[in-house]
């Protein structure tokens, strides 16, 4: 949530960091400026009824108890008792009708975002390696998935519909090994704690993250009247372990990696990225989150980046980073890096982890401080998270930039040990 005295301070400010983003963006301003005037002018309304009634209380102490001045003065006093009650529960419901409309408000670009509106404005900023040069017309992951006997979509849509997959045999043991090699490098290299977070969070979690209000259609949530959302990364669940809580300075930063299965009910997204593991409702993700110092908050965000190449290194696959333009942040982000791995059969670059700042705007919606030394009030911390990756897409990558003519599929060295062993995934 943006900070309400940073928006007063520099309405025109905000308004153009905003227009960066689109003028959907800028336009969503337009309802806090309205209930904010609404807000002042109802405590200037209060303060002078209280000025009235202190005048009045004043005016009691003097005045004779049997006379008709008293009981003037005591049913002005009435009044103004009711007149500023029905004001403040005024005021209360259009600062909660303020606040909602901030919900809904996506974080201001970072001033280093590149401009632009979309994602033709989006930078390529690095990349790494070659791509597999093959004497055979390269084929997408799910043809050589379903040829290999690992990947099963048509008993999956039997059992669960649309957009899901069953692993067979070593597809199986492929995702498992993945996981497990995520979270060795990053617990055992980059110096993250491992958590093991809950699948179903509280609306106030994502609440927390930036997920809710605006994007509940794209939720899977249970029914009743205390609802549970499953979760669409574990940037939630990890993200609010420490909702209402203030670090100590000295324990900055903290980082977590954790691997949850992700739910996204892709609310829109039909007909688009149908085929394959692409985009599903349910897949795997190894995610980093970073609590930070808003003063080393650019450099975690890089250090943070590195590490979700790392991956990508270790697996031998050739991928391209591209700095998001601000017409396509997420939401909550500030700043954002996409790794894109390359697939062969489609002869292009796709998104295969988001490495965001989202500076303090989580932090603020979900009570997120930390405190240096007595005497000091407590800050926002900063909050940084990006997959590490993406398991699903991995896989994909994998399967396309290691397959042979034959139709099976090397086993990157890296996961070996993972798979017992085994070097090649080859045709039953």
């Amino acid at each position: 949530m943006l900070d309400p005295r940073r928006l007063l301070d520099d309405p025109d400010g905000a308004r153009y960091a905003l227009s960066r983003r689109g003028t959907a963006a800028a336009d969503e301003l337009a309802p806090f400026f309205e209930l904010e005037r609404s807000r002042r002018s109802l405590i200037q309304l209060i303060e002078s009824k209280r000025a009235e009634q202190n005048q009045a209380n004043e005016g009691m102490k003097s005045a004779d108890k049997l006379g008709a001045e008293f009981g003037s003065l005591r049913k002005q006093l009435r009044d103004l008792s009711g007149v500023i009650k029905m004001n403040e529960e005024r005021l209360r419901e259009v600062e909660t009708a303020r606040d909602a409309v901030l919900l809904r408000v996506p974080n201001l670009p970072h001033a280093s975002t590149p401009d632009g509106a979309d994602a033709s404005a989006n930078v390529e900023v690095a990349r790494w390696g070659e791509p597999p040069r093959f004497a055979f017309a390269p084929r997408a992951h799910d043809d050589l998935g379903v040829a290999l006997g690992i990947l099963d979509f048509e008993r999956a849509a039997k059992i669960s519909g649309a957009r899901f997959c069953v692993l067979r045999g070593a597809g199986a043991r492929l995702e498992r090994a993945l996981i497990q090699f995520m979270l060795d490098l990053h617990t055992r290299e980059h110096g993250y704690v491992e958590i093991w977070p809950p699948f179903l969070v509280k609306p106030e979690a994502m609440l927390g993250t930036g997920q809710l209000p605006k994007f509940d259609e794209d939720m899977f949530k249970t029914t009743g009247d205390d609802p549970y959302y499953l979760v669409p990364t574990a940037e939630v669940p990890v993200t609010n372990l420490h909702r209402d809580e203030i670090f100590d300075a000295s324990e900055l930063p903290v980082r977590y990696c954790a691997y949850t299965p992700c739910f996204r009910a892709e609310a829109g997204s039909y007909g688009k990225d149908v085929r394959g593991l692409v985009r599903q409702h349910q897949f795997d993700k190894v995610e980093l989150v970073k609590f930070v110092r808003p003063e080393t908050s650019p450099s975690e965000l890089l250090a943070l980046r590195a590490d979700a190449e790392r991956v990508l290194q270790r697996l031998g696959l050739h991928y391209r980073v591209i700095e998001l333009c601000a017409g396509d942040l997420g939401f909550g982000a500030a700043k954002c890096y996409d790794l894109e791995v390359w697939l062969p059969a489609q002869s292009a670059f796709r998104e295969i982890s988001s490495c965001s700042s989202y500076e303090d705007y989580q932090a603020r919606r979900a009570r997120i401080r930390f405190k240096e030394g007595q005497g000091n009030k407590p800050r926002l911390a900063h909050t940084l998270n990006g997959s590490a990756l993406a398991v699903g897409r991995t896989m994909i990558a994998i399967l396309e930039q290691c397959q042979r003519e034959d139709g099976s599929v090397v086993v990157p060295e890296a996961l070996r040990p993972y798979m017992g062993g085994l070097d090649v995934i080859a045709p039953a």
